[in-house]
């Protein structure tokens, strides 16, 4: 059975909470993909490929936009949330309002509050100052 989009960002979410416990390995990034989902998908490598590329780039852009915090601060599954949000926003057509809808969805159900905020904060302010 086909999964959702939601469910394809669930597993892009803890595919990249992985990677990053993981120290980062990319040589372990396709094994990982393949252990977490049960068929080849393209919507999941692009976000997870696309993520790890652009990693020094997304950071910097959710670091401009906190408050006393930098995305290394806050917990691994927010990153990974945050991450995913700020490649969606930057590097695909899909959406700004779905973008920011789907991370703080999956920040409800795997982050605290304060993190679920602040993914909030930062996804609206690089959708309303970043995207052309």
């Amino acid at each position: 059975m086909a999964k959702t989009r939601s469910e394809l960002r669930e597993k892009c979410m803890i595919i990249l909470y992985q990677w990053d416990l993981f120290k980062k390995n990319n040589d372990l990034i396709d094994e990982i993909i393949h252990n977490n989902i049960d068929v080849e998908n393209t919507f999941v490598k692009d976000i997870v490929y696309g993520v790890i590329n652009k990693q020094e780039e997304i950071d910097e852009l959710a670091n401009k936009y906190m408050t006393d915090w930098s995305i290394n601060r806050i917990d691994k599954t927010g990153a990974a949330i945050l991450r995913m949000g700020i490649f969606e926003l930057q590097y695909t057509d899909t959406p700004e309002v779905v973008v920011i809808n789907e991370a703080v969805e999956l920040a409800k159900k795997y982050s605290d509050e304060s993190v679920r905020k602040i993914i909030n904060a930062v996804l609206d302010k690089v959708s309303k100052n970043e995207i052309d």
